[in-house]
């Protein structure tokens, strides 16, 4: 079929491609930097430059191109979790307003079906693993809520439309090639520094994602049944275990520990709730309807 996908050149983005070109469809690549384009060229996909907060131009990219899917990958992070703060609120514009101009516009030229990016991480497993049943964490302090309420409108928008068939995929934390959690990625560079520490017990739980099975999965998607789906890994692991295992994945020293009060104290709620209170997702939907076989997470099998 012929798809648009718009952030196209993101970590996820390039796998996608590749494997949405292998599949036989015919891909464009949506980027927002003209020097984007040729990567996109590269992997086999036509390139087509647009500010998805330019709505007009939206309508008009999306009536030039007429895809019978699009897949909404649509994210302005920064290089460094460090930064993450300062760039969520452009981020949040982006996904919203940006990515809702992206969505009208594929309603008005009959688009099929639309998937979107949303997110395995911040949901309430209440104690155990989150399942596509559970809640996104909407009251969590600081950005961690924001992020949260931000994706539960992206997954009513979506889900609710009533016109496309929608699909939302709650990835796990990526890690992989161009992802923070990846030897030469920004993580790895704050674990080598120390500066990452196990806040108290860490005994908030993560799921990770492979961006090349994160890929894997939105391919299958495109003819899965619509709902929601977690794409995690089949490690759902405590911070407390998998940082020290990641520190030596990437030749650092153990990574220091904190108090909770002083953390409290010296900078907020936000990290301790983070590395405290955090659910691990069941994958056992995407495992039968996607075909998800996750990769093993490299820095638990050392």
């Amino acid at each position: 079929m012929k798809i648009l996908l718009a952030g196209a050149s993101s970590a996820v983005g390039r796998p996608l491609i590749a494997r949405l070109v292998k599949a036989g469809h015919e891909v464009w690549g949506m980027v927002r930097r003209v020097e984007n384009a040729s990567i996109i060229q590269e992997l086999g996909a036509r390139p087509v430059v647009g500010n998805a907060l330019d709505r007009t131009e939206m309508f008009a990219l999306l009536e030039r191109v007429r895809p019978e899917a699009v897949i909404d990958q649509l994210t302005s992070l920064p290089s460094s979790p460090f930064d993450l703060a300062q760039r969520l609120p452009g981020d949040r514009v982006l996904r919203l307003a940006g990515g809702g101009n992206l969505h009208d516009a594929a309603r008005a030229v009959g688009v099929r079906r639309y998937v979107q990016q949303s997110c395995g991480f911040y949901l309430n497993g209440e104690g155990g693993l989150a399942t596509e049943d559970s809640r996104l964490r909407t009251e969590a302090p600081g950005g961690i809520g924001e992020s949260a309420r931000m994706y539960e409108m992206l997954e009513r928008r979506v889900l609710g439309d009533g016109v496309m068939d929608g699909v939302a995929l709650r990835y796990g934390f990526f890690y992989g090639p161009r992802t923070w959690y990846w030897p030469d990625g920004a993580f790895s560079l704050h674990v080598r520094k120390g500066e990452v520490p196990v806040i108290g017990a860490g005994r908030g739980v993560f799921s990770f994602i492979h961006v090349d099975d994160a890929a894997q999965a939105t391919v299958a998607a495109l003819e899965a049944p619509a709902g929601v789906y977690n794409v995690v890994d089949d490690q759902p692991t405590a911070l407390s275990r998998w940082l020290p295992a990641y520190a030596a994945w990437v030749g650092a020293d153990a990574p220091p520990h904190v108090d909770e009060a002083d953390t409290v104290r010296h900078g907020g709620e936000e990290s301790v709730y983070y590395q405290n209170s955090l659910s691990g997702a069941c994958n056992r939907k995407a495992k039968a309807l996607l075909g998800l076989e996750p990769a093993r997470v490299p820095w638990l099998n050392v």
